[in-house]
């Protein structure tokens, strides 16, 4: 395996389109579920404009979801670790595992936007116990430079590393970027990834590809290299976020809130889930 650092291009991009659910949410799939090979190790992103009552208690199994505020406060509970508040800026990593009941709702009177993201767990590690993480904004590794603030959520980039705990390998970071400037962080050359342009416009990879805010950016192969690297360029005011992660390369079963690698295992989940014996 070569040690040079591949710079990569984007593969292609689109534009999720925004659909209203009801009067109290909207949104968008930033990646659609279904096509699991294609995204591996990431199974959906929903992006949500919500209000309070959208979603009531829910079980996962099988899975860590990624939750990150842009604007608005998101109330949460679940079955393990009781309450909390997410506030802008802030992240929630919460491993699903073998089981978790929780709810999230939009603070009451407020319209919350925020990106939720569903990340796969490999067959071996699915039934491990439930955990959460609060990842809040403040507490992150932050650094600003040559106009550029770097956030890392998890993994590391550019000499900055994250204490977020994966199953699977996961980098995020969040770029707000001045006008002009521009950065090149630097991922495993074997992740999948993509960037979501939430502010602004820029150029990405080595083909300069041009994305503005509302579209994803998939990144092109890091073509067999140990480490690859994608160029960002800001050409306003941009927001963007960056999730990579490892593959996992194995069948996907999913149903509802279940992601399992076989339809046994799922309907395991929903016997448990009846019986009682579903949470760890």
């Amino acid at each position: 395996m070569s040690s040079h650092v591949y710079n990569r291009t984007i593969s292609h991009k689109y534009t999720p389109e925004f659909q209203r659910n009801s009067n109290i949410h909207t949104m968008a799939w930033v990646i659609e579920p279904g096509h699991w090979e294609k995204h591996d190790p990431f199974l959906l992103m929903a992006h949500d404009h919500m209000r309070s009552g959208v979603f009531g208690v829910h079980p996962h199994r099988g899975i860590e979801t990624v939750t990150y505020m842009i604007d608005g406060n998101l109330n949460h509970f679940d079955s393990k670790h009781g309450r909390g508040v997410l506030h802008p800026g802030d992240a929630q990593w919460m491993t699903a595992g073998r089981g978790v009941e929780h709810v999230e709702d939009a603070a009451g009177g407020e319209l919350v936007n925020l990106l939720q993201l569903w990340v796969n767990i490999p067959a071996k590690q699915k039934m491990t116990a439930a955990r959460y993480q609060d990842l809040r904004t403040d507490g992150m590794q932050h650094k600003v430079e040559n106009g550029v603030s770097t956030k890392v959520f998890s993994g590391s980039v550019n000499g900055l590393t994250a204490p977020t705990l994966n199953i699977t390998p996961v980098t995020m970071v969040e770029f707000k970027m001045e006008s002009g400037s521009e950065i090149t962080p630097e991922i495993p050359g074997s992740y999948n990834g993509f960037l979501y342009v939430l502010k602004g416009s820029g150029t990405f990879g080595s083909e300069h590809t041009s994305g503005k805010a509302g579209e994803v950016l998939w990144l092109g192969s890091g073509n067999h290299a140990e480490k690859s690297d994608i160029k960002i360029k800001a050409e306003e005011d941009m927001h963007v976020m960056l999730y990579a992660g490892e593959p996992i390369g194995e069948p996907v079963v999913a149903k509802g809130p279940f992601v399992m690698n076989t339809e046994e295992e799922i309907l395991q989940a929903y016997i448990d889930y009846r019986n009682g014996t579903f949470l760890d």
